[in-house]
């Protein structure tokens, strides 16, 4: 697991939302919003409170299934959906390379439409959340 600091901005319940600073490995990334920083939902087991400096678990496993599921998950699909679409292509006797293409696509919006519905479903599971493990102030 690895160890973040950041700010308490906002608490509901259990579920905390920190103002953590980057980080060598958020440098060139540039998706998160504010000014130079990220925003993390996390789970507050320990009660901390707005304004309070804390720090924080990530499991490193979530970012390798994130990164695997974003990145190559949808080049080895496109590109089974090509080689299907050349294959039926062929059966059928149709244009093979106008199949590909037409199986590429449907094989990107098939796996698009599979990220959008995974990452819903991992937003709204809490054990997959970083956890507040202490309070440094």
């Amino acid at each position: 697991m690895r160890t973040e600091e950041g700010v308490i901005i906002e608490v509901i319940g259990d579920i905390a939302k920190i103002k953590a600073g980057k980080h060598s490995e958020c440098k060139s990334c540039g998706a998160c919003p504010g000014n130079d920083s990220a925003i993390v939902t996390a789970k507050n087991q320990i009660g901390a409170i707005i304004g309070q400096r804390v720090t924080f678990e990530v499991k490193e496993s979530n970012a390798l299934k994130g990164a695997f599921i974003v990145f190559a998950l949808p080049l080895i699909v496109v590109f089974v959906g090509v080689m299907l679409g050349g294959s039926i292509g062929n059966t059928i006797g149709s244009n093979i390379f106008a199949c590909k293409i037409i199986g590429g696509m449907i094989a990107f919006i098939l796996v698009a439409l599979f990220i959008k519905f995974f990452d819903n479903y991992i937003g709204k599971t809490e054990k997959s959340l970083p956890k507040v493990v202490s309070i440094i102030r």
